[in-house]
């Protein structure tokens, strides 16, 4: 299973926008590396939506529809909602995991588009 976590400010477009609006086309992203992870998803790509900011929670999933990377620069990334987590976890508690201790998660804090593990998908759904 392919997993990410793409991070969003709330004001600019939250998960409540995210679950009425039921699809959207993920971009706006410009950093190579996460660029680089949204040309390499797949259609069936789960992933979690986090909320940065102030809040600085991961909220909930979504799935990826489909993909077009023709344009190396700006791949378009269809999404569909999810759920709401049914116990979102800030940033503190995913500090405090060991299997984040490698993510790029934590160490590279600006990047918007993750890739994660399989453990760490099931640890935001636990």
């Amino acid at each position: 299973m392919t997993c990410f976590l793409f991070k969003t400010e709330p004001t600019a477009y939250s998960f409540d926008d995210f679950l009425r609006d039921k699809e959207t086309v993920w971009d706006g992203v410009t950093n190579p590396a996460a660029v680089k992870n949204l040309r390499e998803m797949k259609p069936g790509a789960k992933w979690i939506f986090y909320h940065t900011g102030d809040e600085r929670t991961a909220v909930g999933t979504g799935t990826v529809t489909s993909v077009d990377a023709s344009d190396p620069k700006v791949p378009v990334v269809r999404v569909k909602v999810g759920k709401r987590l049914k116990s979102p976890k800030s940033l503190e508690q995913i500090k405090a995991e060991k299997i984040f201790a490698p993510s790029p998660l934590l160490k590279i804090g600006r990047l918007s588009v993750v890739p994660l593990t399989e453990e760490q998908w099931n640890w935001f759904l636990s």
